[in-house]
């Protein structure tokens, strides 16, 4: 009897583990075991047409950043243009109709400048989005899941948080987290109303220390905390970004802690992160609600890609 008693104690303490455990897992999505899309699911004809109706004036604003080998860049990313004329000797022009052209030869890191990040970009413990492991689907010639090449359109609502203004300044320092609260509050103050399947962007005014204070652009940030980006999974956004090279905070939270905030967005949630990205004219206009456009590149495989989404409205 107590053996068998043993046994019982013993069965039901592993289940109790075994259901906490599972309370805490984060996959399979909400999309199923099977998704590679996280977020980008709720890109949809009906999305569109709601975000059609925000187009009120014709005005578009381009929000990548010019992009070259001086934009600042979490390390060791570069970026490289090499312009040739081939075949061609200077002076030289081909056929009997004197025909020239150029090319250009790239470079670089998909993680420069004006950047989408992938759900292949970040893990916890080697997990990615909807609990894959690294080791099963990152090859040095491209990823077998989670590509960029597989992003529909996104064509949805925007929304520009301008926490400068919120905050009663033309650059926030480094250092600073927006907090739920900070965000609500700004949201308010805007009046404007963050929903379901937006893009949320955030300016900061960082964006203008570029070409002035590169070391401090790319050294520290502003951005949004982890409490924050558990508040857009509550809300079920599509992406966040910012005009700040890596969206969250930084320094971080705590010490020790790396880049938690895209764990939760990405691996966790499946929202996008949008990063560099100029939101300084949007700003200007208070431009917070406006028709988000972005059609990424399709290179096979790549875990970033470089982008120039439009907002019009």
């Amino acid at each position: 009897m107590r053996m068998k008693l043993r046994l019982l104690g013993a069965l039901v303490l592993a289940t109790g583990i075994q259901a906490a455990q599972a309370g805490d897992k984060w996959y399979p999505s909400k999309w199923g075991a099977d998704d590679e899309l996280g977020a980008a699911n709720m890109n949809s004809p009906a999305r569109t047409l709601e975000a059609a109706k925000l187009v009120k004036t014709g005005k578009t604003y381009r929000l990548g950043i010019e992009t070259n080998a001086k934009t600042p860049s979490y390390a060791p990313r570069y970026f490289h243009i090499t312009v040739l004329t081939p075949n061609q000797a200077p002076g030289q022009s081909l056929g009997d109709n004197k025909f020239n052209f150029a090319d250009d030869i790239f470079a670089g890191w998909m993680g420069t400048g004006s950047q989408i990040d992938g759900l292949g970009h970040v893990a916890i413990d080697d997990v990615y989005y909807n609990g894959k492991h690294g080791r099963d689907f990152i090859r040095t010639d491209g990823l077998t899941k989670y590509g960029t090449q597989n992003l529909p359109p996104l064509v949805t609502r925007g929304v520009l948080i301008d926490m400068a203004a919120c905050k009663g300044t033309d650059l926030i320092p480094e250092g600073t987290a927006y907090s739920k609260a900070d965000i609500v509050a700004c949201a308010a103050k805007q009046q404007t109303e963050i929903r379901k399947g937006d893009v949320v962007l955030f300016h900061s005014g960082w964006l203008n220390l570029l070409g002035k204070d590169d070391a401090r652009f790319g050294k520290a940030e502003p951005g949004i905390g982890v409490e924050a980006a558990e508040y857009f999974a509550s809300l079920d956004v599509m992406a966040v970004g910012a005009d700040t090279w890596a969206l969250e905070v930084l320094p971080g939270e705590k010490k020790n802690v790396l880049f938690p905030v895209h764990q939760t967005l990405l691996a966790k949630n499946g929202i996008y992160i949008l990063e560099n990205i100029d939101t300084r004219e949007l700003a200007k206009d208070k431009a917070y609600e406006f028709m988000f456009v972005l059609g990424a590149a399709r290179f096979s495989g790549a875990v970033q890609m470089i982008i120039n989404p439009v907002a019009i409205r």
